[in-house]
């Protein structure tokens, strides 16, 4: 199984990207997807996460209002819409598969390669 994200680039603050996830090997319509983040020297972070069906969602405090998750299952694609990027939104992001309604990195079972935001001043 893999995930392969794409999306990522450099914008200047205050612009939008959008991340796309597509799983490939296996189909995970029924599956949390999260994505994550993490900065050189920082841990791996929570950003948001989507339920199967796509009507749940939830956001890391520090993007609420400014991202958005979501899902079309039938192309089996999760996607982040970041609007109001601020410098400090700069990091590798990642996005992976769990089956528990988690936003523990620890407990997602799958990953993607990463695709590095790069949001300058």
């Amino acid at each position: 199984v893999q995930l392969q994200a794409s999306g990522g680039g450099l914008v200047q603050a205050g612009g939008s990207l959008r991340l796309s996830c597509a799983p490939s090997g296996r189909t995970f319509s029924g599956y949390v997807m999260g994505w994550f983040r993490q900065a050189p020297g920082k841990e791996r972070e929570f950003v948001a996460r989507i339920n199967g069906p796509g009507g749940v969602t939830d956001y890391a405090d520090f993007v609420k209002g400014r991202f958005t998750i979501s899902r079309d299952n039938a192309k089996n694609t999760v996607y982040l819409q970041m609007n109001s990027l601020k410098p400090e939104d700069t990091a590798v992001y990642y996005c992976a598969v769990t089956r528990r309604w988690s936003s523990v990195p620890n407990e997602y079972e799958y990953w993607g390669q990463g695709t590095q935001v790069t949001v300058s001043s």
